[in-house]
């Protein structure tokens, strides 16, 4: 399977924006972001006229970084988003949002998303009782997220016992219990990324 294996925060500068790969390195000074806010590459500092279909490009490349996608998970995202009712860009980015992987990384137990995605093919999270080892597995309002009883006692999940964590209001987690819950599924003012999902879907409707 193909990976992407270089420097994660080479893609936070080619896409000019914090994609929060790195976790808690991505709101400190070390953050490339703040150190050097260029494209990489020799021509970084050029300028460059961009095309309507550079900055379609642009910007779905920056939601499939964002959430850790190929081009293949990602198209068939939107192709399902399209048989969903609704506005089709709604629809895909609340279908990214419920990827078992985003979840865990919105309620605080994975300091990015990759990392988050590590914890589940551990086999480290359960849904409704049952562990769940897929990544892309997606989730439903009601759901039960749970920390696998037995992984509880690991360092990390001892260490968020207590920490009052900041999350989006259609999760809610109990640090003590290591317990949470999807109470809603996502809307689109959930989504604190700045994404333009129109220009996404004219992309794809060329």
């Amino acid at each position: 399977m193909a990976k992407y294996t270089d420097a994660d925060c080479r893609l936070c500068r080619r896409e000019g924006c914090k994609l929060f790969l790195k976790g808690d390195r991505c709101i400190s000074p070390k953050c490339a972001m703040e150190k050097r806010p260029v494209v990489p590459g020799q021509h970084g500092m050029g300028r460059k006229k961009v095309t309507d279909y550079g900055m379609q490009l642009r910007e779905k490349q920056k939601v499939k970084r964002a959430y850790g996608l190929l081009e293949k998970q990602f198209r068939e995202y939107y192709e399902k988003a399209t048989r969903m009712k609704g506005v089709v860009g709604e629809n895909m980015l609340s279908l990214l949002e419920r990827r078992l992987d985003n979840v865990i990384y919105r309620m605080g137990i994975g300091d990015s998303r990759s990392e988050s995605r590590q914890i589940v093919n551990h086999g480290h999270i359960c849904v409704n009782g049952n562990v769940v080892d897929i990544p892309s597995y997606c989730v439903k309002e009601g759901d039960e997220i749970s920390v696998k009883e037995s992984k509880k006692d690991l360092p990390k999940f001892q260490q968020l016992k207590g920490i009052k964590i900041v999350m989006p209001k259609w999760l809610e987690f109990n640090t003590d219990t290591m317990v949470g819950k999807v109470i809603a599924l996502p809307k689109r003012d959930d989504i604190d990324l700045n994404i333009q999902e129109h220009m996404i879907i004219e992309l794809y409707s060329r």
